[in-house]
């Protein structure tokens, strides 16, 4: 038990357990952002699209009768199928993982264009021109065929 308190206090230390939080919080409300930007948004745009959809009101009441709005056959307390809220959801999800997707690209832009291209690396290998074999730069005699190189 005190060996794994020690590692929990390297590891909060570290900055490790900050850095997670605050990414936490960070995700918090961005996933607040999106989900605001997809119900408030883009759904009433889809509705008009659509005949005037309104995407959360769309369920199938599974106890086979019909119900004036999916808030009458929940108050009546019939089992509902809501396939319009999976599609809001679903649509959160795919924004949201589009928008991470273009910030994981930018940052890794970025990262690049500060990078200085790599040198070319110097040939450790050369071809031994009696035999072909590949053999180390610094050999005076090929090991496959015994031949003496040229420096």
């Amino acid at each position: 038990m005190k060996k794994l308190m020690q590692e929990f206090k390297t590891f909060a230390i570290k900055g490790n357990m900050i850095d997670l939080a605050v990414g936490m919080i960070i995700g918090s409300a961005f996933n607040k952002i999106v989900s605001s930007l997809v119900n408030d948004m883009i759904m009433p745009l889809l509705g008009i699209f659509t005949g005037k959809i309104d995407f959360a009101q769309l369920y199938i009441a599974l106890d086979g009768k019909k119900y004036e709005s999916l808030a009458v056959a929940e108050e009546a307390g019939a089992a509902c199928f809501k396939y319009g809220a999976f599609l809001a959801v679903l649509l959160d999800f795919l924004i949201m993982a589009f928008i991470v997707f273009l910030f994981v690209r930018w940052i890794n832009k970025l990262r690049n264009a500060n990078k200085a291209p790599e040198a070319p690396k110097a040939p450790t290998t050369k071809v031994c021109p009696y035999c072909l074999s590949d053999i180390k730069i610094e050999a005076t005699r090929c090991p496959h065929c015994t031949s003496e190189l040229d420096k």
